[in-house]
């Protein structure tokens, strides 16, 4: 029987063993050194921009610092210079800039940053006033410090119905998310917090909380599906009533954003003109992002996606539009060989499986799949060393990263 739709989309000539041929053409990459979580996702004045976390002085992690591209398309990336660099502070202390969000607030672009020290990390501020070309680190920062070692990642969102800003960072330890209001980035106050719900097993990160089809949704950062080593990404779908994030019924947690190694620290665009709901990505894991075989940089980012609800409250994820190419469609009895990598249909586990044999790190990934009138339908994503299939609309999500012949 035959049971796959497989709609293949190449970006990219299969890779070859050169180093310099594993950098993908449409995931952005930064031109050189290390790179991990987005950060600072906005829309302003016809720009995408895309900060990230960036090690300016080499391919291993360190030195934290945004690093800045802008895109006009979501999928054409221009690099500019660093945006807001690690500094010392007045008492001497190295501060490196860790990950964040950024808003637009009258004519300026603010980032929200957690200050790392190597005793506490809290909360700070820096403006630009130029497009984001150009950032002012405030001198009355941080904003927010609850005298915690672990506290960080906020993500800020205007919230219009009381005419406030709300941030939710996380405490990582305690898989906790705070929620904060302010009435200017400056001053902020405790609401409330949500967490010890779904997966606990690894640290919380990188929270977004956002509306989404009537409802809410909160990302986090954590564990993986599959457990072991690896880290990826959970959401919870409730309710905010600008004060208090709740779920309906925990006990359906958790749920996992994508079913792959290589999708982390995913957050959502502010200010997208259109009122999609926009979601980047890092493609890369924690458990060997030091080792990946490429130079001279280290780390990129997934493809744009685009987020919904379907009936039951799940959330679904397909390409943004502006992601277009030429598309291959054929249907195949059971699987197929995409740059080294064998992606298929289980009809036994019921199971989408992608099964990459990097003698690296091998792993085979699978994701839950129900047949649609016998079928599976798969929008596969191939772009020299990443791949991001796609399963029957957006129902679940694989992203890895592939090195053939390593």
């Amino acid at each position: 029987m035959r049971y796959l739709v497989i709609i293949l989309v190449l970006f990219s000539c299969t890779a070859k063993n050169e180093k310099a041929d594993y950098r993908p053409k449409f995931h952005f990459t930064p031109q050189k050194n290390w790179t991990n979580d987005p950060n600072g996702l906005v829309y302003y004045d016809g720009e995408y921009h895309l900060f990230f976390q960036y090690n300016p002085y080499g391919d291993k992690w360190g030195h934290m610092s945004w690093g800045h591209a802008v895109s006009k398309d979501l999928l054409h990336w221009e690099e500019l210079p660093v945006a807001i660099e690690e500094y010392v502070d007045s008492e001497g202390d190295s501060v490196m800039i860790f990950s964040g969000s950024a808003v637009v607030s009258g004519d300026s672009i603010v980032a929200i940053f957690t200050s790392h020290k190597s005793t506490k990390q809290s909360q700070s501020i820096a403006v630009s006033h130029d497009k984001a070309r150009t950032f002012k680190v405030y001198k009355g920062n941080p904003v927010l410090d609850i005298g915690r070692k672990d506290f960080r990642d906020p993500k800020v969102f205007w919230y219009e119905p009381q005419k406030k800003w709300v941030m939710a960072a996380v405490v990582p330890d305690q898989h906790k998310v705070n929620l904060y209001e302010s009435k200017d980035l400056k001053s902020w106050n405790f609401m409330s917090d949500f967490g010890k719900v779904g997966d606990t097993t690894k640290i919380w990160e990188c929270p977004d909380l956002f509306p989404l089809s009537n409802k809410w949704v909160l990302l986090i950062s954590a564990s993986h599906p599959q457990g072991g080593p690896f880290v990826g990404m959970q959401y919870f779908v409730g309710d905010f009533d600008g004060t208090k994030f709740s779920v309906d019924d925990s006990s359906r947690y958790p749920l996992y954003v994508d079913y792959g190694k290589d999708f982390y620290a995913g957050i959502t665009y502010n200010n997208e003109p259109g009122g999609r709901r926009i979601m980047i990505g890092w493609a890369n894991n924690w458990a060997y992002a030091g080792s990946v075989p490429t130079s001279p940089w280290r780390g990129g980012m997934s493809l744009p996606r685009e987020l919904s609800l379907d009936s039951d409250l799940k959330l679904k994820q397909v390409p943004a539009v502006e992601i277009e190419s030429k598309k291959v469609v054929f249907d195949k009895t059971d699987s197929i060989e995409v740059s080294g990598t064998w992606i298929g249909y289980n009809a036994i586990t019921k199971n989408v499986f992608l099964n990459r044999m990097n003698k690296m790190f091998p792993s085979i990934e699978k994701a839950p799949a129900r047949l649609i009138d016998g079928k599976v339908k798969l929008e596969i994503f191939e772009d020299h060393s990443i791949i991001e299939v796609f399963i029957n609309d957006g129902e679940a999500v694989i992203s890895d990263q592939v090195f053939p012949k390593y």
